[in-house]
């Protein structure tokens, strides 16, 4: 069942119990049929977990986080997050500005030598992390070893002969996975570690983020889900293929495996600036841009948009069966985060939980 008490996490991760009010039992139930209707038991399932402050409101797994062997959904369930990965290699990039080891406003050529085009000394690493670099993404998708199986700098090579940009840089937005990846490199020859070691020791660790890791095939992942797509001919769940038909091989852009217990220690760490200092985090969390999101900018690996006239930053992620969604409400303390092994209407699944809190007064 779904908690009809709110846990207090403190400092010592210890708990105590405290009772909601008749409001909060309500959009407890709401948000609980709400997901029971999408992930059924014994079928390819998800997690949701909501935050207000230091309060867990409401944390449940639904269905399995594998079918064979049959394994349920938990909060330690390690999801693949997928595009949300971005907002790690971002902090990861900001620590380092803040350390002096780099500046946002570094040119691209800086780092990559090898990159032809005169066009990459006007672009910086800010533009990388906006997404508005003018860098196309024109990678050959029609080979597929290349596609499953090329890691950040192998999808990136494409850049070496680069001789176009869709738009100035710094004029547009265009949403692509090679800026990030190229963040990769960037944090490798900043700090001097590998992109591994530094998100580990630099990143994770401090956030109290020790189950947290990276994809990779052969990797052992405890609690790992699986992510599943309908097969409508066999009429049945069929699992992604993580060696030959996944885009799991690249790092920094979404192949970050975590859970809802580690990504709240995220949050925590987000809040009390025990990564970033309060200017570097105000710059991730300031839009830059304007994207194809109506009234939606985008920070440093971040979306920024308003809901009920206060702040909303979240971002989403899709990759190999995995549906993601995890969204900060800094004016009400909140954090959304829903996790799912499958496919869903996600946006529109967000507006009704929203409705919902915003109902209980929560936002």
């Amino acid at each position: 069942m779904y908690r009809t008490w709110c846990f207090i996490l403190i400092p010592a991760i210890l708990s105590m119990l405290v009772s909601c009010d008749n409001n909060d039992k309500k959009a407890l139930r709401d948000i609980d049929v709400l997901f029971s209707h999408i992930w059924s038991p014994g079928q390819p399932g998800g997690a949701v977990l909501v935050l207000k402050n230091d309060q867990i409101l409401f944390e449940k797994g639904f269905g399995l986080a594998t079918i064979d062997p049959p394994s349920p959904v938990t909060p330690a369930t390690r999801f693949c997050i997928a595009s949300v990965s971005k907002q790690f290699a971002a902090v990861a990039t900001l620590k380092l500005a803040e350390a002096g080891k780099l500046s946002l406003e570094d040119p691209v050529s800086d780092y990559f030598p090898q990159f032809r085009a005169d066009f990459f000394r006007r672009i910086t690493l800010a533009h990388l992390m906006s997404h508005t670099s003018g860098i196309p993404d024109v990678r050959p998708r029609t080979d597929s070893h290349y596609v499953y199986h090329s890691t950040d700098v192998e999808s990136y090579a494409y850049l070496d002969t680069l001789s176009f940009l869709n738009f100035p840089p710094g004029s547009s937005y265009e949403y692509i996975n090679p800026t990030y990846q190229l963040l990769y490199t960037v944090v490798e020859k900043a700090s001097g570690m590998s992109f591994e070691e530094y998100m580990r020791d630099q990143v994770f660790m401090p956030a109290g983020m020790s189950g947290t890791m990276y994809f990779e095939e052969g990797r052992n992942i405890p609690s790992m889900a699986h992510g599943y797509l309908y097969d409508s001919t066999a009429n049945d769940w069929k699992e992604y293929d993580y060696g030959e038909a996944s885009f799991f091989a690249s790092k920094a852009d979404g192949a970050l495996y975590t859970s809802l217990e580690e990504f709240v220690l995220w949050e925590h760490a987000l809040r009390n600036n025990t990564l970033l200092g309060e200017d570097m985090t105000r710059k991730a969390h300031t839009s830059h841009i304007n994207t194809d999101i109506p009234e939606t900018g985008y920070g440093y690996g971040w979306f920024i948009t308003e809901l009920n006239g206060a702040p909303k930053i979240y971002h989403t992620g899709d990759n190999g069966g995995f549906k993601i969604y995890a969204g900060r409400y800094p004016r009400s303390g909140l954090l959304l985060l829903i996790f799912s092994t499958v496919s869903f209407d996600r946006e529109a699944v967000v507006d009704q939980v929203e409705k919902i809190m915003t109902e209980a007064g929560w936002l």
